[in-house]
């Protein structure tokens, strides 16, 4: 599927506090991850907006409403609705659980859950929720209610198990960053609008060579921007990836011009990186598109000091690509180092 738009949606909010446990409620918790996702879409240069990004009451057919007219009733319209768990005994239940409507296929949510798993989190289950008045209609309002949308439902653990909430407020970053990635490999496809991701999460059988070979790069400089001292690899390791080019579909009313200015180069960049010899472009094309930014995601431990010297630039520049007035960063946050 090309062209996909994403809407995120944070559950409950406002008088709906959903479940509340630990001393965490789950709309507070769902908000932060929903606003870090919306993010995370958002720098990879995705179409995406939020059914809610403060406390707000939002009942369900205001969200139903939020939804549909975000991008409309379209089929490449993914809905990601970001919940957290409860059971009526605590500690009985542990791991994440993502939910399907009946007129898609399993494939998104799988790869959703494998995500998860694949950063540490216990994979429960995938499946589909009948209406007990109605089994062909769908349970929960988010699937039966929103047209020909692509929605999930992620149920990132349970609330009132200690350890299953430790995981998420810890890792929850980590959660939607590999979430991210399994929404655009699995609905990107071959040819998609959607920059190649500047992160890759480490399969079976990879190795840095073979990683390197893949994005165009070197197994040098995936250690350098990572870190790295030996070419040791984890599976769900999340390795930044230095970018020299993307790829661009030319759709109907693009020119050269309006898409060198969507991404930041010049049109005679995009000419040489492509040895073209006119501004003639036909739909369907496929453009490499000069991309120089290098992004880098905040690890534990990390300064502005150590991040600028492992990558050969300076603390002041990152500040002023990414606009900080401080020195303060966070674990997750993404920088723009060149």
């Amino acid at each position: 599927m090309n062209d996909f738009k994403v809407v995120v949606d944070a559950g409950h909010g406002g008088n709906d506090p959903g479940a509340v446990a630990n001393g965490v409620r789950e709309k507070d918790l769902t908000l932060e991850i929903s606003q870090y996702m919306y993010e995370r879409f958002r720098e990879l240069g995705i179409p995406v907006t939020l059914t809610r990004s403060t406390d707000e009451t939002v009942d369900s057919q205001e969200r139903v409403r939020r939804i549909l007219e975000a991008y409309g009733n379209n089929a490449n319209v993914i809905v990601i609705s970001n919940h957290i768990n409860s059971t009526a005994t605590p500690n009985s239940a542990e791991g994440a659980e993502v939910i399907y409507a009946l007129r898609n296929e399993d494939t998104l949510a799988r790869n959703i859950l494998s995500a998860l798993e694949s950063q540490g989190q216990i994979a429960r289950r995938v499946y589909q929720r009948r209406s007990s008045t109605d089994p062909s209609k769908d349970y929960y309002f988010i699937h039966r209610e929103t047209g020909v949308t692509q929605p999930v439902i992620v149920e990132y653990g349970f609330i009132n198990n200690e350890r299953d909430l430790e995981r998420i407020t810890q890792n929850y970053r980590r959660y939607v960053d590999a979430i991210v990635n399994a929404v655009i490999e699995t609905e990107g496809g071959s040819g998609s609008n959607v920059p190649s991701s500047s992160q890759y999460i480490v399969k079976a059988g990879d190795t840095l060579w073979k990683i390197a070979k893949q994005y165009g790069t070197t197994v040098n400089e995936i250690k350098s921007l990572n870190g790295l001292t030996s070419d040791f690899l984890s599976i769900g390791q999340v390795l930044n990836i230095p970018m020299s080019s993307m790829t661009y579909t030319v759709k109907g009313g693009d020119t050269l011009w309006k898409i060198a200015r969507q991404y930041g180069t010049t049109v005679d960049a995009i000419k040489a990186l492509n040895g073209l010899t006119s501004d003639f472009l036909s739909i369907g094309q496929v453009l490499k598109i000069p991309n120089n930014t290098l992004l880098y995601t905040v690890k534990s431990g990390d300064t502005l000091w150590t991040i600028a010297v492992r990558n050969n630039v300076t603390v002041d520049a990152i500040k002023r690509l990414n606009g900080l007035t401080s020195d303060i960063i966070y674990v997750g946050q993404v920088l723009k180092l060149r």
